[in-house]
């Protein structure tokens, strides 16, 4: 455990000394939202109106939640790293290491994920007062529990694009499953909350690690309750489990073709 968190803080350390240019990415990340919030004013023609549930603050605050998760995780470069690691043959390096690669990569970007969140959650909260002049109710205590969810589903986010560029084992080029996924993500749970969905793909949604990555924190963050809270955290620690070993088991059965091929 001690090494991995010598890469985490190792990270975070050069991360920090190159914040100006995580800093430039702000203006994506504005006009993205600027996008999605002035959809949604268009759709909400009355602020007090409810649509599925969800107010018009509610949406708004939803959308900001959802993509300050997939900004602060940005994962096409990570996924095309680990993709370039298993093509270019330098994942061989790390097979005798003291550590594991799966490990590694959590580590490494856990550290880059906690500087871009430091900056993009204020990003997120300085264009939500911007929009709508307030922040949801929410206590400190309830805060501590969303924050905590939050963190699961960056952790579960690297996990799950670590299997996808680890599968550059089995496939010539990750790139496009990459690809199909960031697309699921961006409309199932970022853009439309599950409410918005048909009543039969709902229950198919909630279940999915879309739950866990997307829409579970984010719905907590604009109606919280601690049962809601217990649902999402279990769903998040069952998807933890369930996604690292796949990793797991395609780093394993990715390194035994490795050697085989490669003697």
């Amino acid at each position: 455990m001690r090494k991995y968190l010598f890469i985490f803080k190792s990270e975070v350390m050069s991360n920090l000394q190159y914040i100006t240019n995580i800093s430039i990415s702000f203006i994506g990340i504005f006009l993205m939202l600027y996008i999605f919030l002035n959809l949604w004013k268009f759709i909400y023609s009355d602020p007090n109106e409810l649509i599925n549930g969800y107010s018009y603050n509610q949406m708004i605050w939803y959308v900001i939640f959802t993509e300050v998760i997939w900004s602060v995780v940005g994962g096409r470069k990570m996924c095309a790293k680990i993709s370039e690691d298993v093509k270019a043959g330098n994942i061989a390096y790390n097979i005798n290491k003291p550590y594991s690669y799966i490990g590694y990569c959590l580590s490494t970007n856990l550290g880059l994920c906690a500087v871009r969140a430091m900056l993009y959650i204020v990003l997120g909260l300085l264009i939500g007062l911007l929009f709508l002049h307030s922040f949801p109710s929410i206590s400190i205590l309830e805060a501590i529990a969303v924050f905590i969810s939050f963190v699961f589903a960056i952790v579960i986010s690297i996990l799950m694009l670590t299997s996808i560029g680890l599968l550059s084992f089995f496939i010539e080029d990750s790139g496009p499953l990459y690809w199909m996924y960031s697309k699921f993500i961006l409309v199932l749970g970022t853009i439309f909350p599950i409410e918005f969905f048909p009543m039969w793909a709902r229950g198919i949604l909630k279940y999915s690690p879309l739950n866990a990555v997307n829409y579970g924190p984010a719905t907590l963050y604009v109606n919280f309750s601690w049962n809601s809270f217990i649902l999402v955290i279990v769903s998040q620690i069952v998807y933890l489990f369930i996604i690292y070993m796949i990793c797991k088991l395609i780093y394993m059965k990715g390194v035994k073709r490795l050697n085989v091929n490669g003697g």
